[in-house]
Parts: structure tokens; C-alpha cells; sequence
């Protein structure tokens, strides 16, 4: 997908914005997370959130995507203090149109769920780089760098 155009997507959001992508300001990163109030997904979200002024300075705006309801998303946010909005993908629309919807093993059955991702958009649409089955520690990080260099 790398080099593509981002296709446009409105997804509702935390602090009752409508998200859309076209509007948004670039460079937008956009992480995907499997679960609210998961450890993984806790310490990825703490990570975008220690770095976010980083990620502000560099022009960038960050966005998590999980399939979670706002009222999930709402209490997630407010409880590690995030500063950045998340966007609720019920309907998996925009999961899929980034195609990050997979069968995974959980506890010894397969489940159909979220692999986790993160997409930066650059200021002309196109998805400038993706990372796919993303390891959490220093993921944030790496991230950061490559913003830096748009």
C-alpha cells in the first residue's frame, strides 16, 4: 500500500468529533489496535501519548482505530490521559479498506480480529509507509523518525 493514495474515510471519534480523513490535517499517523484496556494495546497508546508533543512539533496529528464503542473509547482515553482522538471502527469499514482484519490465535482458537498496524499519510494523501504486525516496545519511536523525515 505504501505510495498509494490513502482512500477517504469518516469514522466517529472521542470528544464527539466526526473524523474525516480528508479534512484532517498531514501528516496524519494512524495507529490500529486490537482492544481498549489491553496491556498491549495500554502501552502502545502511552507510548504515541509520551511522544506526542514530538509528533505535534514534526507537524503530525495521530489517531488510534479499534473496533471498540466510543463510551469504551471515552473511558480508555480519559484513563491514560491521551491527548489525541480515537476513532471507533464497529462496523470494521475502515479496518478493512486498510485490510487489517485477521485471523489470529487467541488462547488456542482462531478469532477474527484487528492485527496491529500503523499507517502515516503524508501531506498529499498517499500512504508514505506502513508497519504491519507491529511489536509494541519502541514502535512509537520508530514511528517518530520516519515522520521526521517528510
Amino acid at each position: 500500500m505504501s505510495g498509494t493514495a490513502c482512500p477517504d474515510f469518516t469514522l466517529p471519534g472521542t470528544a464527539g468529533v466526526s473524523f474525516q480523513l480528508s479534512s484532517s490535517p498531514k501528516p496524519l499517523v494512524i495507529y490500529f489496535y486490537p482492544k481498549d484496556n489491553t496491556p498491549g494495546c495500554t502501552n502502545e497508546s502511552m507510548d504515541f501519548r509520551d511522544l506526542h508533543a514530538e509528533f505535534a512539533a514534526a507537524g503530525a496529528v495521530v489517531v488510534g482505530i479499534s473496533r471498540d464503542g466510543l463510551k469504551s473509547h471515552e473511558n480508555f482515553k480519559a484513563k491514560l490521559e491521551l491527548p489525541f482522538e480515537l476513532l471507533s471502527d464497529q462496523e470494521e469499514t475502515v479496518c478493512n479498506l486498510f485490510g487489517v482484519i485477521k485471523m489470529k490465535n487467541m488462547y488456542g482458537k482462531q478469532v477474527r480480529g484487528i492485527e496491529r498496524s500503523t499507517f502515516v499519510i503524508d501531506r498529499n494523501g498517499d500512504i508514505a509507509r506502513e508497519w504491519r504486525g507491529v511489536k509494541v516496545p519502541g514502535h512509537a519511536a520508530a514511528v517518530l523518525d520516519f515522520v521526521k523525515t517528510l
